[in-house]
């Protein structure tokens, strides 16, 4: 049994508060396909170019060495924006675009600068979804800094392509070892340093030793681990590339496996190098042990062109089947007015059993060129169906307008079964075009899909109803990576419902600040118009006759409001005047209201276009403004069968393990995390501490979007889940694994927390929890049911996603200063399937020492000031143990570091 599946995603946001096909293989020991995209927005500049060659060359030979010669950078693609100055060497795209790119090159995302960062959704072992470079970054002298671009790179490259993570953490920069001795979240342990607290104010900076926290026994907040220049430890690159000794990734053999890092958390304290050796990249790869160094890559410098689709319609016979061609017409009315960009070259073809080419490629400038196609649209449903022939019709249509099809567009619908799709496969894989597919129903061809995926085109299946028709189209966005350009080419409100006679429709639409240009109110129906009230936010009204109706096809009104619109609440109220009941159905869509101010857009995308059961599916949403994430936005996902059932899911963005069971048979949620890289800011060379200047500092405000109420739908892929059983569906689901786990000493007692799981998944609630503990946390990881466990007679689980809270008193352990307890948690659910076992959470028992008698404890860590006319401090420590002994302080004047 198969079931093809597709997604929209619903935002709405409160007062308080894209798929994306990586073209990468690894062919042999080469990687191929890595797309690096500038994004349209960057100033020209030629050395961008330069500097990424440079950065991805070096890192080559360091992702050669540091992969025990098991893989380099072969062959690079560069994707320039189409506003920057033609050139002859510059080739044209095929698949690839900027929505697609492995890495970004981009203005600064403001919470984090100019530093790299790797956006990552998934769990351990999960692909990332991009890099994220500034043009500061790659032209800045910044090397004292980062280090050289080419580790940076590599370090950025292990999050996105094999899943791992960070093996710092900024929020915990120290732990508490099995040995009771505070030691730096770092791996390896090999890497030597100092701790440190640095105050610095305008140009006077002061030094100290770090002091214990007579509460807690770790260092006090401000505290910094500072490492030692001159290094013998080779790992880690997740650590601190930086280091001119780094060049390894910890193994199990150097792994710290109690470091608090993210690393340790999301992959089961296992070192990045066995998660690396554990991915498909290198499963079953052999080094190239013969080889010294790599080939240098080579590089395929590619220009952006204008925008070129050609619609690709089907009008055969299964076409007058119900709604399914006026639908057509006013989805792809829809499409042309509204969706596509302006300056885009759009041509159209028609087929049944023939294909008809309707129009050449004619630019959308002006609204004749746009009324000459909708003339052309299908009005007549006739023959059988030649998808091939229509597809070839589409490459004519291009060709003849000296364009060339690589790069170009074609968006086919079909509802039509056609035996003969294959054999224009290899036409199709060699004109470099990028096809786009809409299956109208259940029968309609199984190939569709195939051609997307080799394609790199959305693939999206729809039932015939006008909202689905209409989100189909609107998947067919603009991939330049240009927000203003694309704007918002999906719907705000896309509602609706049958109503009976003399029964109101009514709701509201939030036009925010964000949006307001070429806003258009598209109503539907099946049989006659409905009486139609509007009210935008300052009280003017619209009805009936401020509509126009469409003479090609009398179910359709549209009203296109002023530029701007206003923003604020839209009230609408529809009632159907007809006698039977009626399908009346709402959508809006709108653009960016200023090229200065980004739009919130919302993206979707599913974890895998196919899956078979149990195995989950996730669905991971984003929301944000330019690079800003908006947070506290209530997400809820509609799954929808080609059949035209439906089922919603609420997405959380809590951290939390984050899985839905979807009608018994799919497992979805939401997860998204970004990986920003440790920048050095200090480090401790010959005795001397020197200062890198820090970064520019970004303030609060700056960090989030601040927004009024508003609301987004956006279409993702389909997606396809099979071995389905018939119903009853067998409970193959455990609930979902716990993540956040955390633990503390509370007088003799610990007090732990976390999120509530779900009897399936993250979906109802568990039957019982069951919770060990050890002073040894391999015991737990390893050997989770060998560990002491915990009476939870009295824990009852609550609902999922709710905050879990439980205390327990350790039975037959010593507690006393300095002990240290190790916490797990299972999930049982009431078909006795078991979660894995959650992060290991730590509880250290620290009884506060007497107060001393004198007010200053350390009468010789007194804070030395110092007035600084330059860019980097050097200080002098002075002493045989740098730990214990105070610094001294030397001035001395130096170039910056």
């Amino acid at each position: 049994m198969e079931w093809f599946l597709n997604v929209v995603l619903v935002l709405v946001m409160g007062l308080l508060l894209v798929v994306k096909g990586s073209m990468i293989q690894l062919n042999g020991n080469g990687y191929d396909g890595i797309v690096i995209a500038i994004n349209p927005s960057v100033l020209e500049d030629e050395k961008l170019i330069q500097k990424t060659k440079e950065m991805v060359t070096e890192a080559s030979t360091v992702l050669f060495h540091a992969t025990n010669k098991r893989a380099y950078f072969r062959n690079v693609s560069i994707l320039i924006p189409m506003t920057w100055t033609s050139k002859p060497e510059y080739l044209i795209p095929k698949l690839e675009s900027y929505e697609q790119a492995d890495v970004i090159v981009a203005d600064p995302y403001l919470k984090y600068g100019n530093d790299p960062y790797t956006l990552q959704y998934g769990q351990c072992g999960e692909k990332g979804r991009y890099i994220h470079f500034t043009p500061n970054f790659l032209l800045g002298d910044n090397l004292n800094i980062y280090g050289p671009r080419g580790k940076v790179f590599v370090h950025e490259w292990a999050h996105l392509r094999w899943g791992v993570f960070d093996e710092y953490n900024l929020d915990q920069p120290f732990y508490i070892t099995r040995q009771n001795t505070i030691e730096a979240t770092r791996c390896s342990r090999n890497i030597a340093g100092v701790n440190r607290v640095l105050k610095c104010s305008n140009k006077s900076c002061a030094i100290k030793m770090c002091k214990t926290n007579r509460k807690t026994g770790m260092y006090e907040a401000k505290c910094q681990f500072i490492p030692e220049k001159s290094q013998s430890a080779k790992a880690s690159i997740m650590f601190m590339q930086s280091l001119d000794s780094v060049v390894e990734f910890c193994t199990k053999k150097t792994h710290n496996p109690d470091a608090p890092n993210l690393q340790n958390k999301m992959c089961n304290h296992r070192s990045t190098w066995e998660v690396i050796m554990a991915s498909e990249d290198f499963r079953n790869l052999s080094s190239m042990r013969r080889t010294h160094s790599p080939p240098p890559p080579t590089f395929s410098l590619l220009k952006t062109q204008e925008r070129i689709i050609c619609l690709v319609l089907d009008k055969s016979g299964s076409m007058s089947t119900g709604l399914r061609l006026p639908n057509l017409f006013e989805a792809a009315k829809l499409y042309l007015i509204q969706i596509v960009e302006k300056g885009s070259w759009v041509g159209m073809v028609t087929f049944d059993n023939v294909a008809k080419i309707q129009n050449n490629l004619t630019q959308i400038i002006h609204e004749n060129a746009t009324q000459e196609i909708i003339r052309n649209l299908p009005k007549n449903a006739d023959g059988g169906t030649s998808i091939c022939g229509g597809l070839k019709a589409g490459f004519q249509v291009i060709t003849q307008s000296s364009r060339s099809t690589s790069g170009s567009e074609i968006v086919l619908l079909t509802d039509g079964e056609d035996h003969d799709i294959s054999t224009c496969f290899n036409e199709v894989k060699q004109s470099g075009a990028v096809i786009h597919t809409v299956a109208l129903g259940p029968d309609a061809a199984k190939e569709l899909e195939k051609l997307s995926i080799m394609t790199g085109g959305y693939k999206v299946t729809s039932s015939a109803n006008m909202n689905n028709f209409i989100d189909a189209f609107s998947r067919m966005k603009s991939r330049s990576g240009n927000l203003f350009q694309q704007a918002i080419q999906v719907c705000l409100e896309s509602k609706g419902s049958t109503l009976k006679f003399k029964e109101w429709m009514n709701g509201t639409v939030v036009v925010d600040s964000t949006v307001g240009n070429d806003t258009f109110f598209v109503i539907t129906w099946t049989q006659s118009i409905p009486k139609i009230y509007l009210q935008d936010p300052k009280g003017k009204e619209y009805h009936n006759a401020d509509f126009s109706t469409d003479k090609d096809n009398n179910k359709a009104a549209r009203l296109q409001i002023p530029d701007p619109a206003e923003t604020g609440n839209w009230i609408y109220k529809l009632r159907n005047e007809n006698n039977s009941p009626e399908d009346i159905a709402l959508t809006v869509t709108t653009r960016a209201k200023s090229p200065v101010v980004l739009p919130v857009i919302a993206t979707v995308h599913v974890n895998q276009s196919t899956g078979h059961f149990p195995s989950p599916m996730t669905i991971y949403a984003q929301v944000s403004q330019g690079f800003l994430p908006v947070l506290g936005v209530d997400v809820m996902a509609i799954i929808e069968t080609e059949s035209g059932l439906q089922e919603t899911l609420e997405l959380w963005d809590n951290g939390a393990e984050c899985c839905n069971r979807v009608g018994g048979s799919y497992s979805l949620g939401r997860k998204l995390s970004t990986t920003i890289l440790k920048k050095n800011n200090l480090f401790f060379l010959e005795g001397e501490i020197k200062l890198n200047p820090p970064r520019p500092g970004v303030k609060n405000n700056e960090m989030e979007v601040k927004l009024e109420d508003f609301n987004r739908i956006t279409t993702g892929d389909s997606f396809v889940m099979s071995g389905v059983p018939s119903k009853p569906i067998p409970d193959k689901f455990p609930p979902g694994k716990i993540t956040d786990l955390e633990a503390r000493f509370q007088a003799n007692h610990i007090l732990l927390s976390w999120t509530a799981t779900g009897n399936d998944l993250d979906k109802g609630k568990a039957d019982h929890y069951k919770i060990r503990m050890s002073k040894n946390s391999a015991i737990l990881r390893d050997n989770f049911d060998k560990a002491t466990p915990v009476d939870t007679s009295g824990l009852k689980p609550k609902e999922a996603n709710s905050k879990e809270t439980f205390k327990f008193k350790p039975e037959n352990l010593k507690i006393e200063n300095g002990t240290k307890v190790y916490i797990a948690i299972q999930a049982i659910d009431d078909a006795s399937l078991i979660s894995e076992v959650s992060n290991i959470a730590q509880a250290v028992k620290f009884i506060p020492p007497p107060v001393p008698s004198t007010e200053d404890p350390c009468p010789n860590n007194n804070s030395i000031g110092y007035n600084i006319n330059i860019a980097t401090i050097i200080l002098v420590v002075v002493g045989a143990n740098p730990r214990e002994e105070e610094p001294e302080i030397k001035k001395k004047k130096t170039d910056q570091i």
